[in-house]
């Protein structure tokens, strides 16, 4: 790297991590309102934990929000190098402005892989020890500690309810079954109920119905479609699960196609964002660092972070849109940020006038 290459780069990084860091704690800040979670984590685990529960929920909350810091944080970077005059110096030396934006391309490149695999893993593991999404709670559609799943094998089709869980959801406490199949109008009750060789294990169960006393079956099983790791899934978030674990999971086989699609959308989200944040980059760029008669950078700086807003909106409705399998998640992960580089490119060479 020249020395052109560390000016531009410094310049940059130092007004994206402090941007980045005021963001972190104001996020911080928020997140530390929560005082029943706050107080929870502390009664379980005690302070300094509920203080780290803090600091690794801002984590997740402050890589969400990463497309417009960055934005922001590299207007501020572009600014001060033209009231300094340095970008100025730069290109009448006969730099080009690709050559000038490789360095931190380069950078932020590197430094969204680190976060995606490394940042996101562990504040994911943290957040998911200290305070976890209760079982049966994700959609927030049940009532709290029930679990709801339903399952399918050839012609059964029944849903089971279940108050508590072991191993992942492969050992399930205090079971109730419900047929849903066509002529079965018999329910299902058992202590325990284990998921074993593609079947729903109960040692022991009982059977009631409207038209016949309650009996007692031993060693009960029923067929399932449902994997240990598809029911690992449907037990728990897919932004409570890390890279490595999404792939091993996806690798392993599920076969529900609604899980498959929100695991695969979240594990192209984490690899597309050193893609996002390059997009966030150009566009920062080119809405400050081209040549201007005026001093006058208010309009260009507010078009800039509007246009990252609206990245990161787009990039969020993209999102849910994969996860539910409407857009394929695949196009819906890398489609915002391939928009971000070409309007950033697209609007940089307009102002050149046209000239690479």
């Amino acid at each position: 790297m020249t020395r052109v290459d560390w000016v531009v780069l410094n310049r940059l990084g130092s007004r994206i991590g402090v941007t980045v860091f005021v963001f972190y704690g104001l996020i911080a800040l928020v997140e530390s309102l929560d005082t029943w979670r706050f107080n929870f984590v502390a009664d379980n685990h005690g302070l300094p934990m509920a203080l780290v529960m803090v600091a690794m929920s801002a984590v997740r909350w402050t890589i969400k929000t990463l497309p417009v810091t960055v934005l922001m944080g590299a207007v501020l970077g572009f600014m001060e190098l033209k009231a300094r005059h340095e970008l100025t110096v730069i290109q009448s030396s006969g730099i080009s402005i690709w050559r000038l934006v490789r360095a931190p391309t380069i950078a932020l490149i590197l430094a969204g892989f680190a976060i995606a695999l490394a940042a996101e893993t562990v504040s994911t593991q943290i957040n998911r020890q200290l305070s976890p999404t209760p079982p049966g709670q994700v959609s927030q559609l049940v009532p709290a500690g029930e679990i709801w799943l339903e399952q399918r094998s050839g012609d059964s089709h029944y849903v089971i309810m279940a108050n508590g869980m072991l191993n992942g959801g492969r050992l399930l406490a205090d079971v109730t079954l419900f047929h849903l199949t066509p002529g079965m109008e018999e329910r299902i009750e058992a202590p325990e109920a284990m998921l074993e060789d593609g079947q729903w294990v109960m040692p022991q169960a009982t059977t009631r119905s409207a038209d016949q006393p309650a009996r007692t079956l031993l060693n009960y099983r029923l067929p399932t479609n449902t994997t240990p790791a598809e029911l690992s899934l449907k037990l728990s978030s897919t932004e409570d699960m890390t890279f490595f674990e999404l792939a091993q999971l996806l690798q392993a086989g599920v076969a529900d196609p609604t899980i498959r699609t929100a695991a695969t959308m979240r594990l192209i989200k984490l690899l597309a964002l050193p893609l996002v944040l390059t997009g966030s980059l150009f566009i920062a760029f080119a809405f400050t660092a081209g040549y201007r008669r005026s001093s006058n950078y208010g309009p260009a700086v507010l078009y800039g972070i509007v246009l990252g807003f609206v990245v990161f909106v787009i990039t969020e409705m993209a999102d849910r849109a994969g996860s539910t399998g409407v857009l394929d998640p695949t196009f819906a992960a890398v489609g915002p940020a391939f928009v971000a580089i070409v309007i950033g490119v697209t609007v940089l060479l307009h102002k050149e006038d046209g000239r690479a």
